[in-house]
């Protein structure tokens, strides 16, 4: 008896494995050769469609904001700082004005234009909570551009523990959903950068790798290079294939607090006291002679401050933000689009409650806010610590319609007797 070999059949479009030229097996699949060529056409076809889409050219086609617009824009986020605003929209225009020049040149293959318009990254110098992560983020969602931000004390030279500078381009490439060209224009805002500087000007024979060393591994992708970006991280898959990045069209904007800069200015203007000056005469002068020291800063100040010569030529343009009033504190609790006591109004209106805030109760807020000299970061704290009570017990509660904040429950940091005094709660049910 003669035994017949078994006849296997395509898994997908049913063949058998004789009207086919060749019939891949696995365990209780089979794929033919004809299946086969079928799926690589309709992925090239996907792929072609996507090219031919050419995301590239639709914000091309953008108008692109001018600087009042751009200020105007910042003014509905940010309170103050006019002049930073100026400096950082004039900037910003000019560089993304520099991407559509490059974009049109390359694109009318023009060869009659020999002026090479180059980058100009951003340096921020301004106190901590003044502004500077919102102004830059702010910027980047004005002009619809992916943002990353990276804080340079977490950076270190490669081979060392921590996160190497490629670190910064993985992030903007996820802000992006790893589409490169949309990274390649976008915004990456450097935080803490004062806090990389060298210990003194002159180098160290050791290794710095938490200082100089970064600061030279950071030179190549701010000026513009093509880094080599692992997508998992390259600490922990060395073995992954990486993914060019063009760093010369992304803008970098570097900020910190630069703490004790002015003391540098202050040496070279030869600013001192001679003679024999009362302490109130002295406290009287120096309060103000901060922010005066700062206008009068000079490249020179920020590269004996720490930084290398190198990486301060790669950042030309520097401006500095001045430290928040109360006033402008107490404007910010209440004005921009975004502020926190509309935050926290919206939060209490989704419970079915009218969360309002006491004149003097905000005033109590900005004034606490500014003792504690964190700027604009303070504001929330006090208010999160204050809101505590009522955002734990009033979801619970249906006999509450509206809250009144007073400078008493501030002074406190407690708004616990709104709860717990019934006769107050009644009274403010039924007020208005």
């Amino acid at each position: 008896m003669t035994i017949e070999p078994l006849q296997l059949d395509c898994s997908f479009c049913g063949k058998s494995q004789d009207m086919v030229n060749k019939l891949i097996a696995s365990d209780n699949v089979r794929i033919c050769n004809e299946c086969v060529e079928s799926c690589s056409e309709l992925l090239m076809g996907d792929a072609s469609d996507n090219s031919s889409q050419e995301p590239d050219q639709n914000w091309l086609d953008q108008p692109l904001p001018k600087p009042k617009e751009l200020v105007k824009y910042l003014d509905e986020y940010i309170i103050g700082q006019e002049e930073a605003k100026k400096v950082l929209s004039v900037a910003v225009y000019n560089h993304y004005k520099r991407l559509k020049h490059k974009a049109d040149k390359d694109n009318s293959l023009a060869t009659d234009d020999a002026i090479e318009l180059q980058k100009s990254n951003i340096l921020l110098i301004g106190s901590t909570g003044s502004g500077k992560t919102l102004l830059a983020e702010t910027l980047a969602k004005i002009l619809d551009v992916p943002f990353a931000v990276a804080d340079a004390t977490s950076l270190t030279e490669s081979g060392y523990v921590g996160e190497d500078v490629e670190g910064i381009l993985l992030r903007l490439l996820q802000a992006a959903e790893l589409d490169i060209s949309e990274a390649e224009r976008g915004i990456i805002y450097i935080d803490e950068i004062d806090k990389i500087t060298c210990k003194s000007e002159n180098p160290s024979i050791s290794r710095d790798v938490s200082g100089e060393g970064v600061q030279q591994a950071l030179l190549k992708i701010i000026e513009g290079t093509i880094a080599q970006v692992p997508p998992q991280g390259g600490r922990k898959h060395p073995n992954q294939e990486c993914i060019p990045v063009d760093t010369s069209n992304i803008l970098f904007i570097c900020g910190g607090a630069f703490v004790g800069l002015e003391k540098i200015i202050s040496r070279r203007s030869n600013r001192k006291t001679i003679g024999f000056v009362s302490p109130k005469k002295v406290e009287l002068h120096s309060q103000p002679t901060k922010d005066n020291f700062l206008q009068d800063l000079e490249i020179d100040d920020v590269v004996k401050f720490g930084l290398i010569p190198e990486l301060v030529g790669r950042l030309p343009i520097i401006t500095t933000l001045k430290p928040l009033t109360e006033e402008a504190l107490l404007t910010i609790l209440t004005k921009p689009r975004n502020a926190l006591v509309k935050q926290y109004q919206k939060l209490m209106q989704m419970d079915n409650v009218k969360l309002e805030f006491a004149p003097d109760a905000l005033q109590a807020i900005a004034k606490e806010a500014y003792r504690r000299k964190t700027g604009a970061r303070a504001l929330r704290g006090l208010i999160e610590e204050l809101m505590l009570d009522i955002m734990y017990e009033l979801p619970s509660r249906q006999d509450i319609n509206r809250c009144l904040i007073t400078k008493e429950m501030v002074d406190k940091h407690s708004t616990a007797e709104l709860i717990h005094y019934p006769n107050y709660i009644s009274f403010q049910k039924n007020v208005g």
